[in-house]
């Protein structure tokens, strides 16, 4: 069983929905341990809730970042982990980092990226006019925000639409293209060509998750 870390710093939804795609059997992961650099993190309390493993490493605490990310990397290496996925980690981790963990660590964005990357991507979207908007899981490189995409689910932005109503809609399709991306993970079906990911025996070409969910 594929063991994941989970990188969080504030109120853990897309934890939560990890966890529940665990206990549902429909994720077929085992989380190891979740790691905050928030100690006032509301993941936490989910943490407690459902006895999973957590721990605290706060950047002031390090002198310097690359400090910062061995603490962080010899958690996750003391517990085996195999795939490492950030969500809502507030915190651009280097190459230094990643190094440890080679196209196994995965982010999730709320846009259709390359659009609209970096913080507060839903005022952007609306900022913007764009039409479309959406949400992305993607291998995290030393870019923000630009790594190679796994699987992308597309919302429309409406006139009414306020950053927190989009962000909401958004948030919806990030609860599942998140736990089933760690799953083609731990079926072993993620290919990697340069920028391009591909999913083995997946189907594509269907709206509005490209390519199609599986476990959902």
């Amino acid at each position: 069983m594929l063991k994941i870390g989970v990188l969080v710093s504030g109120r853990g939804s897309n934890l939560q929905a990890i966890i529940d795609s665990i206990e549902s059997g429909k994720l077929k992961a085992s989380l190891e341990v979740v790691i905050s650099d928030n100690p006032k993190a509301y993941a936490l309390e989910r943490c407690k809730k459902h006895k999973i493993d957590y721990q605290i490493i706060e950047m002031k605490n390090s002198p310097f970042r690359r400090d910062f990310e061995e603490k962080i990397a010899e958690v996750l290496k003391s517990k085996n982990v195999e795939l490492v996925v950030l969500a809502g980690f507030m915190r651009i981790l280097s190459g230094h980092f990643l190094r440890y963990f080679p196209y196994r660590v995965i982010n999730i964005h709320p846009s259709l990226i390359p659009a609209f990357q970096g913080l507060h991507a839903q005022r952007q979207a609306l900022d913007f006019g764009a039409k479309f908007t959406g949400c992305t899981v993607h291998i995290v490189d030393e870019s923000v925000d630009g790594g190679p995409v796994i699987i992308q689910a597309v919302v429309p932005v409406l006139p009414e639409d306020t950053e927190d109503k989009l962000a909401q809609r958004i948030l919806k399709w990030e609860h599942k293209i998140l736990p089933q991306a760690i799953q083609w993970f731990a079926e072993e079906r993620v290919m990697i060509e340069g920028r391009k990911v591909f999913i083995k025996d997946a189907r594509y070409g269907e709206l509005p998750v490209n390519p199609a969910l599986e476990i959902f």
